[in-house]
C-alpha cells in the first residue's frame, strides 16, 4: 500500500494505491490559474501547490478509507515525483513527502515522472478485486517489455522498456513536444488553454485533408520528432489566409493539424517497434487521451503494423499520483533503495539515475 504525491507541473495530486489497484486518486488542477497566460507560470504553480497540497492529501487518505493518525501502520511506503519538472513545484511535493516519511517512519521513494507514466496503463480501479488478487506480488508489479511512446506537453519520446529501471531512449523530439505544439497552435487560433483537448474535440467534426500540413522527419532514418515546423506552417497559413471565417473552416484547420501530428507519431512509433522487435506498444502521457491518436493506433494494431496497442484509462493519462504510487510500489516490492534526488531536467535513461538502481535485486 503506497501513498504518493505528484506536483511536477500544474497538477497537485495525491493517491493511495494497493499494488496496482487505485484506492484513491485526487487531483487539484490549476488550469483556471494559468489559462489567462496561455501556459504555466512556474511561480504561480508553486504557490498554488502550497495551498492545495494538504487538502488533497487529506481527501486522498479519506477516500482510501485510511486513518491519517495511523498511516505508519496502514501504509508500506511513500512515493513522490522528484524529477523532472518545474523545480519549485517539485520541491513542494518532495518536502511534503519527506515530512510524511519522517512522521510515519516509512521509506520514501523518488520516482521519475515519465517512469510513472510508464505504469499508467497497468492501473485499475479498486473494484476490480478478482483481477487484482496478486497485485502485491513483485512479478505482478513489473513492467512488461514493450516500446513506449511518452507523449505530453513537455515530452515526446520513444522508450524501449525491458523491465523496471531498464529504459533505453530510442527517439525524442528535437524541439517542441507534441502537446506543446497543440497548445501553441490553439493559441494561434484564439482557443483557450490547454489547447489539446479543444483541438481534439473540434477535429472530430473537421476534414483532415482540408489543408496539407508538413509531416516532419518522416523521411529521416531515425525515430526522432520535430513539431516546431508544423507550428510555423500553421502560423504561415494564418498569415496568408487569415483566421478561419467560418466554424467549418476552424474545424477543418484543427482536423488538418491534428492529422499531421498523429500521422508522424504513429508512423515513427510503428517503425521503431519493428526495428527494435517490440510486439507490444504502450502510448502514455497527457496526449495519449487524444481520441485521434488512440484511434490511429487501434487501426495500426488491426492492420498488423504493431503487435498490440495498450494505453492508460483516460483519467490516468494526465498527471496524477496513482501512477507514481505504482512505480514506487514496484521499487519497494523489489527491495530497491529508497532514494530521493530532485532534478528538474534529468532524462529517463540518464546515467545520473544509476545510483537509484544500485543494489537492485
Amino acid at each position: 500500500m503506497i501513498l504518493a504525491l505528484e506536483s511536477s507541473c500544474d497538477e497537485t495530486a495525491c493517491a493511495v494505491v494497493d499494488g496496482l489497484r487505485v484506492r484513491s486518486s485526487v487531483v487539484a488542477s490549476q488550469i483556471d490559474v494559468h489559462a489567462r497566460f496561455g501556459g504555466v507560470v512556474p511561480e504561480l504553480a508553486s504557490r498554488h501547490h502550497l495551498d492545495a497540497l494538504v487538502p488533497v492529501i487529506r481527501a486522498a487518505v479519506d477516500e482510501a478509507g485510511l486513518d491519517f493518525a495511523r498511516l505508519g501502520e496502514q501504509l508500506d511506503a511513500i512515493a513522490v515525483t522528484d524529477s523532472p519538472g518545474l523545480v519549485g513545484a517539485l520541491l513542494v511535493g518532495v518536502q511534503a513527502a519527506r515530512g510524511l516519511a519522517l512522521a510515519t517512519g516509512l521509506p520514501l521513494y523518488g520516482v521519475h515522472h515519465m517512469e510513472g507514466h510508464l505504469f499508467s496503463p497497468l492501473l485499475r480501479e479498486a473494484e476490480a478485486e478478482a483481477e487484482a488478487q496478486a497485485d502485491t506480488d513483485s512479478d505482478a508489479l513489473a513492467l512488461p517489455p514493450h516500446l513506449a511512446l511518452l507523449v505530453s506537453g513537455g515530452h515526446t519520446e520513444l522508450v524501449r522498456v525491458g523491465g523496471l529501471g531498464d529504459y533505453t531512449l530510442v527517439g525524442a523530439t528535437r524541439d517542441d513536444a507534441a502537446g506543446e505544439a497543440f497548445d501553441k497552435v490553439a493559441k494561434l487560433l484564439g482557443l483557450r488553454y490547454p489547447g489539446g483537448p479543444i483541438i481534439d474535440r473540434l477535429a472530430k467534426q473537421g476534414d483532415p485533408e482540408a489543408v496539407r500540413f508538413p509531416r516532419a522527419m518522416l523521411d529521416r532514418p531515425n525515430f526522432d520528432f520535430s513539431f516546431s515546423g508544423l507550428k510555423t506552417a500553421v502560423a504561415v497559413h494564418l498569415e496568408r489566409n487569415g483566421q478561419p471565417d467560418s466554424r467549418q473552416g476552424l474545424l477543418d484547420l484543427c482536423a488538418s493539424f491534428q492529422a499531421a501530428v498523429v500521422e508522424v507519431l504513429v508512423a515513427k512509433t510503428c517503425a521503431a517497434a519493428r526495428a527494435h522487435g517490440c510486439e507490444r506498444v504502450h502510448v502514455v502521457g497527457g496526449v495519449a487521451a487524444n481520441s485521434g491518436l488512440r484511434g490511429a493506433f487501434e487501426d495500426a494494431a488491426k492492420a498488423g503494423e504493431i503487435g498490440s496497442f495498450v494505453t492508460a484509462p483516460l483519467r490516468y493519462c494526465g498527471d496524477n499520483a496513482a501512477m507514481i504510487a505504482a512505480a514506487g510500489g514496484a521499487r519497494h516490492a523489489r527491495g530497491w533503495p529508497a532514494v530521493v534526488d530532485v532534478d528538474s531536467s534529468v532524462a529517463i535513461d540518464d546515467p545520473r539515475l544509476a545510483p537509484v538502481l544500485e543494489g537492485a535485486s
